[in-house]
């Protein structure tokens, strides 16, 4: 039966980590509009910032993100005062009205920056912005740039959640993406890290990565339970050398195929719930007592950039080039090129270079397509409720196709819509399924990985 659901939905779909994705933000969603939006904060609005350090030291050739491998530091401090011009300006048109709830740090390899620019980027956020009691402040880390002085750093920044990329314990796997990295390395920054009070770590793991196997997965996911992870990240690998041309350096012969991926996919999640971890959405597993569990189990888990999170914030402030930011009003993203971000960011500027503003029916879409993504259900009643009329028409649409059509994708329980049990390691195709089915002049899908 899954092999005849992986025939079946097994395609190439977006991510759905925003509604609309990426593909569709658009060149009309400018500087100014950004701008707007940030004015328009009101008091009480709790927010959340991304940091993008587009940087790493060594290129991995298995990653996607907007980074670069720079040898030298000099243009990792260039960028620095790039960055702090940003925050300087975002925050004086926020004039205080927005509460941070949640700091990330992504890249590229925020680790990379020196110890004291760790913390001279942390003191400018908290004297930039107002942060509220208990803000989490999450960090991915790469255990190779780390030493004892950026564990200091990150303990003084206010660091809550440390986030790893194991990917696998393999050599030979790592050879073949450029990233090794052995488990006494990684468990001595998961050491460093709690010996520092950070109560939470998240260990990353990729399956379908160049000579892996269901024998070399298992492997690595047996290491990193002896960890004790909080939470564990279970991603597949998206081969994408059109996008990404340092992926062509990974032959596709490597590669494992559809069959053995899914495979792979699933002996991992069985191993880590077999654990005691509870499985939340498509790929993540927490501890039952961890926040993210208790989010899940309340139906208050939420999708953004980063993939699930218990964060509750309805606006999203991205710093840094290629960063987006979620506003009520839609999507603003800043310009990729580092060089040229940091000429816009100059003088008061801000880089924002497209995105996209959300229409009723965005929303409407959005909401079933996160619901369905994290709960695998979304409530016809909660639906009309939320969103009226334009809830209505779709929930007409569902009703009379996704029921009963021939792509028969939900089925229904009292007023829920739910993705059947044996559906859902393909919920991504089915939540592309449906938005594809209900297309209207607004409609968003998009192919993608």
């Amino acid at each position: 039966m899954r092999l005849e659901l992986a025939a079946r939905l097994g395609e190439n779909v977006p991510r759905y980590t925003s509604y609309p994705t990426a593909p569709h933000f658009h060149t009309g969603i400018d500087a100014a509009i950004c701008r707007g939006w940030l004015q328009a904060l009101n008091d009480g609005d709790e927010i959340s910032l991304y940091l993008h350090i587009p940087y790493c030291d060594k290129l991995c050739w298995f990653c996607a993100c907007h980074t670069k491998q720079t040898r030298h530091y000099e243009p990792v401090t260039t960028y620095l005062r790039s960055l702090h011009a940003e925050i300087a300006t975002v925050s004086s048109l926020v004039a205080g009205k927005g509460r941070v709830r949640a700091v990330h740090f992504g890249g590229g390899s925020p680790t990379m920056l020196k110890p004291e620019d760790l913390v001279a980027l942390g003191t400018v956020l908290r004297n930039s912005f107002t942060f509220l009691p208990g803000a989490m402040i999450s960090v991915e880390i790469e255990p190779n740039d780390m030493d004892d002085a950026r564990l200091d750093a990150l303990a003084e920044i206010g660091m809550t959640r440390a986030s790893l990329g194991v990917q696998d314990f393999d050599p030979k796997v790592q050879k073949a993406i450029n990233r090794e990295q052995s488990f006494l390395q990684t468990k001595a920054v998961v050491d460093g890290v709690r010996s520092r009070g950070v109560e939470s770590v998240n260990l990353d793991l990729l399956y379908g990565l160049p000579h892996q196997t269901r024998e070399s997965v298992s492997s690595t996911v047996a290491q990193a339970l002896t960890l004790e992870p909080d939470r564990i990240a279970l991603f597949g690998y998206a081969h994408v050398p059109w996008f990404k041309k340092h992926q062509t350096m990974i032959d596709e012969a490597w590669l494992p195929g559809p069959a053995e991926r899914f495979a792979q996919s699933q002996l991992a999640a069985r191993a880590i719930m077999d654990q005691g971890y509870e499985a939340i959405g498509l790929d993540h597993f927490a501890k039952p007592g961890d926040a993210l569990a208790l989010a899940a189990r309340a139906g208050t888990l939420h999708r953004n950039f980063q993939g699930y999170t218990e964060d509750c914030y309805e606006t999203l402030i991205g710093l840094g080039p290629s960063s987006i930011s979620q506003f009520r009003q839609g999507y603003a993203q800043n310009m990729p090129s580092t060089a040229e971000y940091g000429r816009m960011v100059a003088d008061g500027g801000l880089a924002a270079v497209r995105g996209i503003a959300l229409s009723d029916d965005d929303r409407v879409r959005g909401w079933i397509i996160e619901r369905l993504m994290c709960d695998f259900a979304f409530s016809a009643i909660e639906l009309v409720e939320r969103f009226g009329e334009a809830g209505q028409r779709l929930l007409l649409k569902a009703s009379s196709t996704a029921l009963h059509g021939p792509a028969r994708l939900l089925e229904l329980d009292g007023d829920l819509f739910v993705v059947p049990a044996e559906s859902r390691p393909f919920v991504r195709s089915i939540a592309a399924k449906f938005d594809k089915y209900f297309e209207s002049g607004t409609a968003r899908h998009s192919a993608a990985v």
